[in-house]
């Protein structure tokens, strides 16, 4: 919004021009996000306190500690984290880009099925929730509507597209099917992050490193001299993706300073369904799917080992894992809650330098 107020006086006022350069505006969006969610934090947590006598629920079938000493703390913390990227996105980003708004509307809405979904757990003290037919219905929805208008603006060359990491101009044309490509990307993103979510801190860390790629990523497919060189795909005006790429690491920041063990307050679905979509979402605009894949590397873990226990449980009745999603595995095994997520960190920040060297090893 500042930069459209300021857009038309840069020319007669030279300073002002410093308002037209993305990073300068990545920079002012990551701090405005900390401090909103540094100054409302305390408050949104009194309020979901005072509305959640019980907290969130816990499963039963986790380490018996967990229900002991996570019992009380309230959920839905992804309401601080969705509005502080959302006013410091408006505040600091073009807003007549269309990217944007695509991004923006992905989270909330998924933001919004998370808090209806947190509030059926925190009402019944139920950690079920939303029927998971549903939930995933819902997510297709959201996920076509958003491919829809992509397609739709996307140029000729690029509408079908799937980039392949470390190779040169090697693209795969899907056709119709790249619908149905996006839609998986999306949900899976969405779900994958949601999964993770599952000790203090865990999922935070690795959603800030995933995001800080994604808006380098975005920054470089929307100019024009870094993507030729890079032989990458140039996008026209996915650079402002950055943008909202730093709110989001500054709400994630911010967010993480309450989340930190022991929480305060818990993501829920209402954050990690958001956060996760919008991660999927942008590496869509950007055509970079598959990198998403290795920079999110550790959400792809975490949705696998559910994957297969719960397979490999229908077909014989037994279990690869004592507990999934499998960071619980290792809390089984009796790895402390820090080791689990200290550890889990690290393996995030391998994941986000190998998917930024896809970039250049080509």
């Amino acid at each position: 919004m500042i930069y459209n107020f300021i857009f038309p006086l840069a020319d007669d006022l030279g300073f002002l021009n410093i308002f037209r350069y993305i990073t300068f505006r990545s920079g002012g969006a990551l701090f405005t996000s900390m401090i909103i969610s540094f100054v409302l934090g305390p408050y949104i947590i009194k309020l979901l306190r005072k509305h959640q006598s019980q907290g969130q629920p816990i499963r039963e079938d986790g380490p018996k500690w967990q229900i002991k000493a996570k019992k009380g703390t309230p959920t839905m913390g992804g309401i601080l984290i969705l509005l502080s990227i959302f006013f410091s996105t408006i505040i600091w980003s073009d807003i007549s880009n269309i990217y944007i708004w695509m991004v923006l509307l992905v989270t909330l809405g998924l933001g919004f099925l998370g808090f209806i979904d947190d509030y059926i757990k925190v009402s019944k003290f139920n950690h079920k929730g939303l029927n998971g037919k549903t939930k995933i219905l819902v997510q297709v929805i959201i996920s076509f509507l958003f491919s829809i208008c992509l397609y739709c603006v996307s140029e000729a060359d690029i509408k079908d597209i799937v980039t392949v990491p470390f190779f040169k101009d090697y693209v795969i044309n899907l056709g119709i099917v790249w619908f149905a490509f996006s839609i998986v990307v999306v949900v899976g993103a969405s779900n994958s992050v949601n999964l993770t979510d599952g000790l203090d801190g865990l999922a935070i860390v690795p959603i800030i490193m995933v995001a800080s790629v994604l808006g380098l990523i975005s920054y470089l497919v929307g100019n024009v001299v870094f993507a030729d060189y890079l032989n990458i795909n140039y996008i026209s005006g996915t650079g402002e993706l950055a943008v909202f790429c730093a709110a989001f690491v500054g709400a994630g920041l911010g967010f993480l300073w309450f989340n930190a063990p022991p929480a305060s307050i818990f993501m829920g679905d209402t954050g990690s369904l958001a956060a996760g979509g919008s991660l999927g979402v942008i590496s869509v605009i950007v055509r970079h799917e598959l990198v998403l894949a290795i920079i999110g590397g550790l959400f792809v873990i975490e949705a696998i080992s559910v994957i297969v226990q719960v397979l490999f449980f229908k077909i014989t009745g037994k279990r690869v894992f004592k507990m999934a999603p499998i960071h619980h595995h290792f809390e089984q095994l009796g790895w402390s809650e820090s080791k689990v997520v200290i550890r889990f960190w690290i393996i995030s920040i391998i994941f986000a330098m190998i998917g930024l060297a896809t970039l250049k090893i080509r």
